[in-house]
């Protein structure tokens, strides 16, 4: 809004809105959970044969994402500390793509958000966009991979394996898009993402099968996290089983993730979002939109997103796929890291920006006033996430409270429905 009358001129408009009071409810379904995180990667470092072949002199490349993995200090640093005691040198290699402006110095930023630091992991961290030609698929495209990890001796990518935001195949998020998106940098990226998200599935087994064949990767470590963003399994697999195993912990990881137990809803509130949190900023498969892949549960009419976490650093990307996005939000987006993710993806949907609303009240009004399926601007459902790694618990407007006291993975958490703005995460 230009305006304060601006502004007063939208309220005004939207004034038939009846925004529903909300009830807290919290998940009691048990997950698996990792208790000491260091012993158990210990545990599977120490089980992997092909930790034996890392020989005393060595240098070892680690990759580190552009995604939150909780207690990924941890695993870097247990991982580091395996390598050490085989008498070699280990490193981190940022594989993120073009993540953190497709520059050396805001990949290695990125890392530092998430608490990876050459201090707190024990290891250098070798920054650098430059890339090396492996070879072809067999359709010719070129595949690139991270100079540095090549003049290592060994390649150990380090992921956490989930669902992708817009394709479907054997493989999806993990060790392999690692390594061919990852540590493909920009340059590689670009190349996979060509054809769209609609050939991912099948170009990422193409690329790989190239990086398994030319480059020294020698066994990968994969995160599966639960519901509540904590690890549920962390596994090291040797190389030449990656392509065998990685289809099965995909398979447990989809098992394992959160999902709203309602279906059609007139407004799916998102507190925030963020590329920390999804590569889309909020999961698809979770808030069941995508502009590559369409709706699905929980058929949202409508979703509003409040704000962008400050470790995106502006990139937005994703946001596309919400309908109201807030002034606040729209002013942390920094348009350049958005283009530039939109660029390597070829997605130009997911970068659009959705209406700016002055404040949350006018983006739910906005939302509710303009569904067409119902008429939402009385006893709205609506539910209201903190984000979509973390459905722990969440808000639900009055009219949902029937359907979740019925639902025995919820607890309603009391009976006390409160206005929209004394609702907190």
């Amino acid at each position: 809004m230009r305006t304060a009358d601006d502004e007063k001129m939208l309220a005004g408009l939207l004034s038939s809105v009846e925004i529903p009071k909300f009830v807290k409810v919290e998940s009691v379904v048990r997950q698996p959970q990792i208790q000491n995180v260091r012993e158990t990667v210990k545990a599977a470092l120490e089980n992997c044969p092909a930790l034996k072949r890392i020989l005393p002199g060595q240098q070892v490349a680690v990759t580190a994402g552009s995604r939150e993995i909780n207690h990924i200090g941890e695993i870097l640093s247990a991982v580091g500390e395996a390598v050490r005691g085989r008498g070699a040198t280990a490193f981190i290699v940022p594989a993120m793509g073009s993540h953190g402006g497709a520059d050396a110095r805001g990949q290695t930023e990125v890392l530092r958000h998430y608490g990876i630091t050459e201090e707190t992991v024990g290891m250098e961290i070798r920054s650098s966009m430059e890339t090396v030609l492996l070879g072809k698929t067999p359709d010719g495209l070129e595949v690139y991979l991270d100079a540095n990890a090549m003049r290592a001796d060994h390649i150990i990518p380090v992921g956490r394996i989930k669902a992708h935001t817009d394709f479907s195949g054997p493989v999806e998020s993990g060790l392999v898009k690692m390594l061919v998106i990852g540590l493909g940098k920009q340059q590689g990226a670009s190349i996979c993402h060509r054809e769209g998200f609609p050939r991912m599935g099948d170009n990422l087994l193409k690329f790989v099968k190239v990086i398994l064949e030319k480059a020294p990767v020698i066994f990968g470590v994969g995160i599966v996290e639960n519901s509540v963003h904590e690890p549920a399994l962390v596994e090291a697999v040797e190389a030449e089983r990656i392509l065998l195993r990685e289809p099965e912990l995909l398979s447990y990881s989809k098992s394992l993730m959160p999902r709203i137990p309602f279906d059609y809803l007139d407004l799916l509130i998102v507190q925030e979002a963020g590329k920390d949190i999804s590569g889309a900023g909020m999961d698809p498969n979770v808030t069941g939109r995508s502009c590559v892949l369409g709706r699905r549960a929980p058929h949202a009419e409508k979703i509003a997103v409040f704000d962008l976490t400050d470790k995106s650093d502006g990139n937005s990307a994703g946001m596309g796929n919400a309908d109201a996005i807030t002034r606040k939000m729209y002013e942390k987006i920094d348009l350049m890291p958005v283009y530039v993710n939109g660029i390597t993806c070829r997605d130009t949907e997911g970068i659009r920006i959705p209406a700016v609303l002055p404040n949350e009240e006018l983006a739910i009004r906005f939302c509710l006033y303009t569904c067409i399926r119902r008429n939402a601007c009385r006893d709205a459902r609506v539910v209201w996430i903190k984000n979509t790694g973390d459905l722990s618990s969440f808000w639900i407007s009055a009219p949902l409270l029937e359907e979740a006291e019925g639902n025995a993975e919820l607890r309603v958490i009391r009976d006390e429905r409160r206005e929209w703005d004394a609702c907190v995460f």
